[in-house]
């Protein structure tokens, strides 16, 4: 990371933001002591990140030609899903979900499980993988990602979300989004359910493959933009890890569903590593 100027703490950089992430332009942003700190990820890009900067404190626009269009005014809760259309719907979905399983409660989660649910003489009874799907149910392989058991599931699950999808989308487009969230929740869903299990739900899995992605594209394609923290990925997967250790289970971690968080990672990283490389090839 390449420390390139430091700015007040009341200056507004909102389109500065934008528009380096218009530009693609791989950056971040920390709050320190001294005021906001802008950092550059790739140095090739520092004169393009320069004239940027200069144009923003002019005061011109910074919007690529095709990104320039005249400004109306939405209404808050609609920005993000103009900036992130894909993420952002999938979010609201499992906000939704959530609060559907407040008012009505295990109806929604027998309704959302990969195989249907039902009780039969005081048992929990499970239908067959093959006979959910020809009987047309082909969304339950997606549908257990917006499942979520509490508040804290929840929270962490959307921020990762949010976090990684938002630079997906931002940089690669909403087509490569999608085919990431399908593809890994689909995959993470059928690896979770692999080893024998039903009741299980969460976007943890597309997390996953979100952050192999972005990370292993920072990597790869370092130009593209992409950025993410060396100690998150370690704290992420040193969370996956541990999970799958005797010691989560004894401090009330063990419900997990670590099946679904390494197929998801596997298939982030194998996107990413076919797409590096088809960026990468000559035409």
């Amino acid at each position: 990371m390449y420390r390139v100027i430091l700015l007040p703490h009341d200056v507004d950089i909102h389109d500065l933001r934008q528009a380096l992430w218009a530009h693609r332009i791989g950056h971040l942003f920390t709050e320190e002591v001294e005021g906001q700190v802008l950092w550059l990820v790739d140095p090739a890009q520092q004169a393009a990140m320069q004239r940027l900067v200069e144009r923003w404190q002019r005061g011109e626009s910074l919007m690529p030609e095709e990104r320039r269009r005249p400004r109306r005014s939405l209404p808050a809760w609609r920005i993000p899903f103009r900036q992130a259309p894909v993420t952002a719907t999938a979010l609201a979905l499992c906000l939704a979900v959530f609060a559907v399983m407040g008012v009505f409660g295990d109806l929604v989660i027998a309704a959302l499980t990969i195989v249907p649910v039902g009780v039969v003489k005081g048992q929990l009874v499970f239908g067959s993988l093959a006979e959910t799907l020809a009987s047309g149910q082909v969304w339950r392989l997606l549908s257990p990602a917006f499942l979520h058991f509490g508040w804290m599931h929840l929270i962490f699950n959307m921020l990762w979300l949010w976090f990684f999808g938002r630079q997906v989308e931002s940089l690669h487009g909403r087509g490569r989004m999608l085919t990431l969230l399908l593809a890994a929740g689909i995959g993470g869903n059928l690896a979770q359910y692999a080893t024998g299990t039903v009741l299980f739900g969460g976007m943890s899995g597309v997390d996953f493959a979100l952050l192999g992605y972005v990370w292993l594209m920072s990597r790869r394609r370092p130009a593209d933009g992409f950025f993410v923290p060396q100690m998150l990925v370690v704290f992420m997967l040193g969370w996956m890890v541990f999970t799958m250790t005797d010691v989560a289970a004894v401090v009330g971690f063990g419900n997990v569903a670590n099946e679904a968080h390494v197929g998801g990672l596997v298939v982030g990283l194998a996107l990413g590593w076919y797409h590096s490389r088809r960026v990468r090839s000559p035409r």
